[in-house]
């Protein structure tokens, strides 16, 4: 099984950026972390680990009643939470990938059935997402 759910666009990164956040706060999600991947790497590392890899930003994205699902059918859903979300971009690509985590991913770490409702609710919204950001 795969564990992402992935597109490529040919959307400039900081578009992308832009767009996948409108696209996923039309889904009812929320960002509640970003790491800049490439920048921590130059902080930690140096400016060659950071531009080796390009512009790398993962989003940890929330849909509160979603959470709270999960959360109340099983508290160790916790540690899946939030959903991830990345958009990156190769030093020299001309196009910009975005990808979400398979909500369904959950489904297989819990027995819990009311996770899998959350997980296809999720996965649905997340791929809906993706979806608008594809038309853009």
């Amino acid at each position: 099984m795969s564990y992402a759910h992935t597109i490529t666009v040919s959307l400039p990164y900081e578009e992308a950026v832009i767009r996948t956040r409108e696209a996923l706060s039309g889904q009812g999600f929320g960002v509640l972390s970003e790491i800049d991947v490439r920048a921590t790497l130059e902080t930690k590392l140096g400016s060659d680990a950071g531009q080796s890899l390009g512009d790398y930003l993962i989003l940890g994205v929330c849909n509160p009643a979603l959470a709270q699902k999960a959360l109340a059918a099983d508290p160790d859903m916790g540690l899946l939470l939030p959903c991830d979300v990345v958009i990156r971009r190769g030093p020299d690509a001309s196009t910009t990938v975005v990808q979400t985590i398979d909500a369904q991913t959950m489904v297989q770490l819990s027995a819990a059935p009311a996770v899998s409702e959350v997980a296809a609710d999720a996965d649905q919204r997340l791929l809906a997402a993706l979806k608008e950001l594809e038309t853009a």
